[in-house]
């Protein structure tokens, strides 16, 4: 009786201990985790002939768990990159970069998250021409209740990468205004086409002057107006018959 007595009290002392280990599950995850997209968003359209995305961040130390959120901060600061950033001319580059990605995991439980891109602007002779830079800082604190750790990271990724679209169009706006390109659609180039021999215009006569207005004033130093032609038969009447003959009938 004293072993299962023992028995007893020892697991009453465990499961106290894994319940707390997996207190910070009791909220089930968010399924489906929806992927980030922004092509709903304005486009950023550059006077550049290619757009270059780079992925130079990586892990600030063993407590960054950002490679474990269900949408990775770096991945959505790609794929901001591709749906807001255009090429619209034919030389030159820009390369966006991604210098940080980070989510830190605190002793407390508290999730720093830090995201952090820019912009090179080149030439053609890969001259730098242009540079903008945007930095975003979001923090999560756990709270009494039971909560889900990646729900916690998607929900921080998400806020981040809100805050990110604003600051990086600001900063692009405020930095490399001049790099900027307006308009709804972008020429398509136009393609060269053999033209044949051309053909020779019909030649075109000009139509005769009108004469001019005859308001009775005959200029003295203008040409005499040719004679009438003459009138082969009397100008319309009613005709008479001759003195003495007799009226006609009608036959």
């Amino acid at each position: 009786m004293s072993a299962k007595r023992g028995f007893a009290a020892a697991l009453c002392l465990v499961l106290p201990l894994a319940l707390a280990a997996c207190g910070g599950d009791d909220i089930p995850p968010t399924e489906p985790y929806t992927q980030l997209h922004y092509d709903y968003l304005s486009k950023l359209r550059l006077n550049v002939g290619n757009v270059v995305v780079q992925d130079q961040s990586h892990p600030i130390g063993p407590d960054d768990i950002a490679a474990q959120s269900p949408a990775i901060p770096a991945l959505a600061l790609q794929q901001m990159a591709h749906d807001r950033l255009f090429a619209a001319a034919l030389a030159g580059t820009a390369t966006f970069v991604v210098d940080q990605a980070s989510i830190e995991k605190l002793p407390n439980g508290t999730l720093d998250g830090v995201l952090a891109v820019h912009l090179d602007i080149t030439t053609p002779g890969g001259a730098s021409a242009g540079f903008a830079a945007a930095r975003v800082e979001q923090r999560h604190i756990p709270g009494s209740d039971p909560e889900n750790q990646q729900n916690n990271l998607y929900d921080l990724t998400k806020k981040m990468m809100e805050d990110m679209n604003t600051e990086f169009e600001f900063q692009l706006r405020k930095s490399l205004s001049s790099w900027l390109v307006t308009g709804a659609a972008i020429p398509a180039p136009v393609e060269a086409q053999p033209l044949g021999p051309a053909e020779p215009a019909p030649p075109q006569t000009a139509p005769p002057a009108p004469p001019p207005p005859n308001d009775g004033y005959q200029d003295p130093l203008a040409p005499a107006a040719p004679p009438p032609p003459p009138q082969m038969s009397p100008p319309p009447t009613y005709l008479q018959p001759p003195p003495g003959a007799a009226p006609s009938n009608g036959y």
